[in-house]
């Protein structure tokens, strides 16, 4: 056996932001893969444990019985070899449309028991995977609600002889057969033996004389402060420390140099790696999730968004945000939470681990669960992931989304997080249906709810413009977290309903008065409008222009924030205000035209059903969710019986947001994060545009006649990244008697990789072809193996035909943009050729000069 040769550094080695391979070894015309033994999953949990994946394993060669590499289709080979998709870069749906299809048609060939064996595995595959992440995605959502309950707890006191209970099961008090809140006014809600406040820890008298000499009010004010503060602390610290996007360093990066590569001079010097000055910094766990959950699903790739180290972040800063009391809730980040789950159950499946298209199905499976578990409802579940935030969503991902919500579902029902039987807290029941007249307040629910989710989304993103990111308190997230908490705790200690948390004061609000029942729901029950009625509507309209200015402030800090419960919560007090209003009018005029319906049934009207209609309103508003959200209201009231109310306020809320802002709150953080979402709903005006307005004509590209090297690809790529295009590639083409024709597109991933392998050969000729001798798993197998090194082997290195596309999407000068705008949202392209009507190659599209160029567009009416 003839000696191994030593390998030696290439200068093309480092990645852009990849610390962990400023050290990387990369042999001179051999492989950057380990070797892996034929049938080898990569996939495999024993590569999990052992070390990362390898960088170029995204497109592996298949083999054959004979441990040979089978031939592939067509179609692959012309559509070139893909490496990993390097992070902040889109993906090719189209590549892993055709390679999923390919590893299909591979597993209909084999017609043999085994063959049959294989595929009906293959298709249970899907059925395991998202039934493992909607079990898993349950058993964490129980876990942040306990611990969340507990800490929230904990700033008032703890349970004697049980500290680690929350109070509502230290002194559980049962009401109709259940178990509800401990959150009673009256002597039902004083009796608790078992919870000591800590007015009784610190403020007991020894000797005559308080041991702090401080009165229990504010022994209680201080330690609702102190301990609110420190939650929110942690949060933060956990949030930054953990989740900056500057601290992922991940192999799969890997399709981009350094802008500050070894020159010539210094063939053998590794230079570190800096990150893109141009991007800003993100934290992942920060904020709900959905905007960035959006994007992804849409095609763009944030490696460690999904990963372990957030999932763990978001979970326990979620809840520790929560327990702090700030005006946030947990629901939405369930979202985030549930597809970090989906992204990391899938690594262990080379089926979805190696095609990032056929990931995205159990992203939006997860999202499904993530909602079921946060509101309790898996069909508006499914919907809000069909709706919301998923880009792709056949008939096949409908079902299986449906099941992973069931999963989710059912398992959270048998864990029973609030020990009351209920999947949420705020799940409530009415008895009495309603009534004509009542269309009005709805109505006008319905335009409380528009106004107010679109004000808000203005005030918050120009808080965040102007103020978050425009003061010094850009630079000191922790002292905009430690002023907010404290704004909110001084402000929020003296009024019940500011006090308790969003989930509490939803749930009573929403809550039915029941005659003869001892829970009032914190007086929330008015039975005499007239004495009772003016002081209810006063607190209230307190807690909802305090919970209001507060959500503005509030959601964005880097913390982990959902948008959900607040938006329900300011919502569901103005509804429960209009609710004391006409129930205050039927009780001072029983026998008026307008209520005769009532037959003079002084309990016929419910306030907790405006308080419900309220806050879907407001949460349409707010997130411009229409059927799926309708369809969760109809979940937490087990009945159909409010369609109408609910349906009325939705459309009546989402007409009148959209006049006034015309995107909901989750489009303008993108915005703002200058996420490249391509929106596949939104209707644009054209105008006199034209395609050859937004062609980049100037746009790098190989020449075949050119005889390019090693050296002056190098150069070039260099080029391509210094521009910023980092997303890109090269038109390859060849000159013709009436101009350039195209030969085929390389993008900047592929050409780096390929170069990184023969880089030391820096003056030798690399070549183009529009067809090889050889298969797309031939090619791969033996540009990654010590095949490319062996004497006589019959694969050149420097022949990177195999990762070139030579099919590129294409579109003639003369087309309309809407057919562009097509290719973009429908087929998921990544960048388009235009040619003119002859055929020659005119420029080129990629996504993001698209995304730039929708910008200056206006909206079609």
């Amino acid at each position: 056996m003839p000696p191994v040769p030593r390998p030696t550094r290439s200068k093309l080695g480092v990645r852009r932001g990849i610390a962990s391979l400023q050290g990387l070894v990369i042999p001179k015309a051999s492989y950057s893969t380990p070797a892996t033994p034929a049938g080898a999953s990569p996939t495999s949990f024993v590569n999990h444990l052992l070390g990362e994946r390898p960088i170029s394993a995204y497109d592996k060669p298949t083999y054959s019985g004979s441990q040979q590499p089978v031939v592939a289709e067509g179609d692959v080979k012309t559509n070139g070899i893909r490496v990993w998709y390097s992070s902040f870069t889109s993906i090719d749906w189209l590549h892993d449309s055709i390679k999923d299809s390919a590893r299909q048609a591979r597993l209909r060939r084999r017609k043999s028991a085994r063959g049959r064996v294989r595929r009906s595995c293959d298709r249970a595959v899907g059925w395991l995977v998202v039934s493992i992440v909607g079990f898993l995605t349950a058993v964490i959502a129980f876990l942040i609600t306990r611990g969340e309950q507990w800490l929230f707890d904990v700033k008032e006191g703890y349970c004697e002889g049980a500290w680690y209970r929350p109070k509502r099961f230290c002194c559980p008090v049962v009401d109709d057969d259940q178990l509800v809140p401990v959150f009673l006014s009256g002597p039902a809600g004083d009796l608790c033996p078992g919870w000591r406040p800590w007015a009784d820890v610190f403020g007991p008298v020894v000797d005559g004389s308080p041991w702090l000499a401080l009165e229990s009010e504010m022994v209680e004010y201080i330690a609702y402060i102190v301990i609110a503060l420190v939650w929110a602390i942690i949060s933060c610290v956990l949030t930054l420390k953990l989740t900056a996007s500057t601290s992922f360093k991940t192999r799969k990066d890997s399709g981009v140099l350094s802008p500050a590569f070894a020159s010539d001079g210094e063939a053998n010097k590794v230079v570190p790696s800096q990150p893109d000055p141009k991007r800003k910094v993100m934290y992942y766990a920060a904020g709900s999730g959905i905007p960035e959950i959006k994007t992804i699903l849409s095609g763009f790739v944030i490696h460690g968004y999904l990963g372990g180290r957030t999932l763990f972040t978001k979970s326990v800063g979620l809840a520790l945000s929560v327990a702090s009391g700030l005006t946030l809730g947990k629901e939405g980040p369930f979202v985030h939470i549930a597809s970090c789950v989906g992204n990391i159950v899938s690594r262990f499946f080379g089926k979805y681990e190696t095609n990032e298209a056929k990931r995205r199905e159990v992203l939006s499976a997860a999202c499904a669960a993530g909602v079921a578990v946060a509101f309790g409802a898996p069909i508006g579940g499914v919907l809000f992931s069909l709706e919301e935030v998923s880009y792709f969503f056949p008939a096949k991902v409908m079902w299986r989304s449906f099941f992973c919500a069931m999963v989710a579902a059912m398992t959270l029902k048998f864990l029973d997080p609030f020990g009351s039987g209920k999947l949420v807290l705020f799940q409530v029941t009415y008895d009495k249906d309603w009534h004509a007249y009542e269309l009005v307040p709805f109505l006008f629910l319905g335009v409380f709810g528009g106004v107010y989710g679109a004000w808000f989304s203005k005030l918050n993103i120009r808080w965040a413009r102007r103020v978050r990111n425009g003061t010094w308190i850009k630079a000191h997230p922790v002292v905009e977290v430690v002023l907010v908490t404290l704004a909110t705790a001084l402000l929020c200690f003296v009024n019940p309903y500011t006090r308790m948390s969003g989930t509490e004061l939803v749930y009573n609000l929403f809550a039915e008065c029941k005659p003869g029942s001892p829970n009032t729901h914190q007086d929330l029950c008015v039975l005499d409008p007239p004495a009772q009625a003016p002081a209810v509507m006063l607190a209230i309209g307190v807690a909802l222009l305090v919970k209001g200015a507060l959500a503005v402030v509030t959601f964005g800090i880097k913390l982990p924030a959902g948008i959900f419960i607040p938006s329900l919560g300011v919502g569901a007090c103005a509804g429960r205000i209009v609710g004391v209003l006409v129930q205050w009018m039927q009780y001072a005029h029983p026998e008026s035209p307008v209520f005769r319906s009532c037959k003079g049934d002084l309990n016929c009207i419910i306030p907790g059903l405006y308080a419900m209609v309220g806050a879907a309103a407001s949460l349409s508003g707010v997130t411009r969710t229409t059927v799926s959200l309708a369809v969760i209201m109809f979940e937490l009231t087990d009945t159909l019986t409010y369609v109408v109310p609910v349906m009325l306020s939705v459309l009546v809320a989402k007409t009148v947001a959209d006049a006034l802002e015309p995107k909901g709150i989750y489009d303008l953080v993108i915005d703002l994060a200058q996420l490249p979402y391509l929106d596949p709903k939104h209707d644009y005006s054209w105008v006199d545009q034209q395609i050859i307005d937004v062609t980049d004509r100037d746009a790098h590209v190989v020449r075949i006649e050119d005889r390019d090297t090693v050296k002056t690809l190098r150069d070039k790529l260099q080029a391509l990244l210094d521009a910023g295009r980092h997303d890109g590639g090269f038109p390859i083409v060849r000159a013709d008697d009436g101009g350039l024709r195209m030969v085929g597109y390389i993008g900047a991933n592929e050409l780096e990789h390929a170069l990184s392998i023969v880089a030391d050969d820096a003056d030798r000729r690399v070549t183009f072809h529009t067809t090889t001798p050889y298969s797309h798993e031939h090619a791969m197998a033996s540009s990654f193996s010590s095949a490319a090194g062996e004497p006589g082997s019959a694969v050149d290195p420097f022949d990177f035909s195999y990762y070139m596309d030579q099919a590129p999407l294409t579109v003639q000068s003369n087309s309309p943009l809407e057919l562009v705008q097509q290719l973009f949202t429908k087929l998921g392209a990544r960048y388009i050729v235009v040619t003119d009507t002859d055929g020659y190659y005119e420029g080129v599209i990629d996504k993001k000069s698209w995304l730039a160029f929708l910008e200056t567009l206006g909206s079609a009416h």
